[in-house]
């Protein structure tokens, strides 16, 4: 699952009265709550967006995802060679996060409860698929996991020497065609419902690999909208809430680019 929700619109929508943090020169503070004059760092620094807030709110997530990945593992069936399965109940963990995702588009500021909840759901459900796909290929799940990792170092290295820059064009073409895979994603779910497949999506096939890699680098491509969005709303001073968001968005990313490439790998291991 991807996050388009992390653009200009949020940053708009989290500047508007009620949302952005209370400017210190306005007189609507009053002489009571005028913040004392320290130097650089004031009153208010606090109460807005950071960076280090975000990274500290990320880390928070990943801990918690990675613990509950970890109970997920451990809760699912030794399966025999070959054989694969889910349990039921991280299934449910798949659903919760999809609701909390879709709560959190709407109402950013409650993903400092949500995100917590997302991170212990989907992580049940990543450890007990991981788990599964480790029972059909020895040794994918490491590489997924250090694979993931390789992405994001590569993706954070291209942002910050910009030789990937976040355009207007860019956003828009990056946000319209992860959609469109999220649609298609649906379809293909509405067919599997009634006994039907598409056949390139678990296959091996030159199609079904070169359809990996192509949702592999999109998702890779929203770790760079994830970091535009952390940048801009440190640089707007949002509130200090919208850590939470941002940081819940890139855990989606993170989530959504590992499946991608476990699958992936999955795929190659069967040529």
């Amino acid at each position: 699952m991807s996050n388009p929700f992390l653009n200009d619109k949020a940053i708009a929508t989290a500047s508007q009265a009620g949302w952005a943090a209370p400017d210190p020169n306005s007189q609507v503070l009053g002489p009571a709550r005028t913040p004392i004059s320290d130097g650089p760092v004031s009153h208010w620094d606090a109460r807005v967006m950071t960076v280090g807030g975000t990274i500290t709110a990320t880390g928070v997530l990943l801990v918690l995802l990675l613990a509950s990945a970890t109970a997920g593992w451990i809760a699912s069936p030794n399966y025999a060679e070959g054989e694969y399965g889910v349990p039921g109940l991280a299934i449910v963990g798949i659903l919760v996060g999809f609701v909390c995702a879709i709560v959190v588009h709407f109402k950013p500021l409650l993903s400092r409860v949500l995100g917590p909840i997302y991170a212990i759901a989907q992580g049940f459900f990543l450890g007990a698929i991981s788990k599964g796909y480790e029972s059909l290929y020895d040794g994918i799940v490491i590489q997924a996991v250090g694979a993931t990792l390789g992405v994001f170092a590569v993706m954070l290295f291209l942002y910050r020497t910009q030789i990937i820059k976040v355009t207007d064009r860019f956003r828009r073409t990056v946000i319209m065609a992860t959609l469109g895979l999220m649609v298609f994603y649906l379809i293909s779910f509405v067919i599997s419902l009634f006994g039907g497949s598409v056949p390139f999506l678990q296959s091996a096939s030159l199609l079904g690999i070169g359809f990996s890699i192509f949702a592999a680098g999109l998702a890779a491509l929203n770790l760079a909208l994830d970091f535009d969005f952390i940048e801009k709303g440190a640089e707007q001073k949002l509130p200090k809430g919208m850590e939470w968001y941002a940081a819940f968005g890139l855990v989606i990313t993170l989530v959504w680019l590992y499946l991608e490439l476990l699958r992936l790998l999955s795929k190659l291991q069967q040529r």
